[in-house]
């Protein structure tokens, strides 16, 4: 039995993709081997079943480092997750504006057409006479030529009003092939947003499953893993003497961050989340900061790419930390070489090792 146990979590340890159903359904970590049926009378020769082979910590740390891999490779997605949804968004907000632009440009075309078409009945009244005609029927010279002028100036102002229905009907023609474009781009994002969403939850399922195969005094040495790893990274990181350096104090709107960040302590983390109940980690960052006034782009790549960037050693609290190759995660510096995130499925808004996962670097928002 302790044999097949083991058999169980070393093939989901060894499954290159990770997201596949570990074993068949029934008892987590049965013997996959088919159970003698008993009898009646039992056998005077049979002997208890051995107790299961226990976990050896290497396998537990097998293990730890696959959930690690899965549960990143969930942030990766719920970046490509929120990018869409944010872009969706915009996009929706364009396509709004658009049809009530659709909707004034015609409203003023039909206005033009008005008033066209009631220059053109004036004209048909004068019944289309040339002005030499006018003129030698006319009692009053002078009375004509000054009806000329205004003629002239009618058709000038008709000239111009054509010129502006052209350019309405211009314009109403770019809203409709803008708001076709936008609307294209938003079916794409909706369908990258579904795609990401399926991959979310692929990985956390899988991840989940792992994890459920251990018995509870595994999932102790598990976690006690995963603490001993973050806090081996955080001595390495402070041993390297950086937070001798870093003595920077927060502004006003860092501070005003920073307590917001604080406030959501113990609250769950959950994928796409931007509170007020629960947070993924940049749903936590983008709405800390927009609690002190400061919009940031939604996603940790994001913040990556469009905060300002700063040396590790000048960071100071209210600065964001970004974390991984990849930047798939982010967690805010609150002082102390302690920053506060919120980690990953099944985990809560939690203060932790400025140092304890691989930085890639400091962005800051805001001057």
């Amino acid at each position: 039995m302790g044999t097949g146990r083991r058999g169980l979590i070393t093939a989901a340890v060894t499954v290159v993709c990770a997201v596949t159903v570990l074993a068949a359904p029934g008892t987590a970590f049965a013997n996959p081997s088919p159970a003698p049926t008993s009898s009646a009378t039992p056998s005077p020769t049979s002997t208890p079943s051995a107790p299961p082979t226990p976990v050896t910590n290497e396998e537990l740390e097998a293990v730890r480092e696959k959930l690690d891999r899965l549960y990143h490779d969930a942030a990766v997605a719920t970046d490509a997750y929120n990018a869409a949804e944010e872009k969706a968004e915009k996009q929706s907000a364009e396509i709004v504006a658009l049809a009530k632009k659709i909707v004034q440009g015609k409203k003023k075309l039909k206005k033009l057409k008005d008033r066209a078409g009631a220059a053109a009945a004036s004209q048909y009244r004068t019944g289309g006479l040339s002005d030499e005609a006018q003129l030698m029927l006319s009692d009053d010279p002078q009375e004509f030529l000054d009806g000329a002028g205004r003629v002239i100036q009618g058709q000038r102002a008709t000239k111009g009003l054509l010129a502006e229905m052209t350019r309405a009907q211009q314009d109403l023609e770019l809203y409709a092939k803008d708001a076709s474009v936008q609307w294209e781009k938003l079916e794409a994002n909706r369908k990258a947003k579904a795609k990401a969403k399926a991959k979310v939850k692929k990985q956390i399922a899988a991840a989940e499953k792992l994890e459920s195969e251990l018995e509870a005094e595994e999932k102790e040495r598990l976690a006690e893993l995963e603490r001993k790893a973050a806090q081996e990274a955080q001595t390495e990181w402070l041993d390297s003497g950086i937070l001798d350096e870093i003595d920077g104090e927060a502004t006003a709107q860092g501070k005003r961050a920073v307590e917001f960040a604080t406030a959501q302590l113990g609250k769950p983390y959950e994928w796409g989340a931007e509170g007020p109940d629960s947070f993924d980690c940049s749903g936590l960052t983008s709405q800390a900061w927009a609690s002190a006034g400061q919009g940031i782009p939604r996603t940790s790549q994001a913040q990556w790419q469009q905060l300002k960037r700063i040396d590790t050693k000048d960071m100071r609290p209210g600065d964001l930390i970004v974390y991984f190759d990849d930047a798939s995660h982010i967690g805010m510096y609150v002082g102390d070489g302690t920053m506060i995130h919120a980690p990953r499925p099944g985990r809560t808004v939690t203060l932790a090792g400025a140092g304890s996962m691989p930085i890639l670097g400091v962005v800051r928002p805001g001057t």
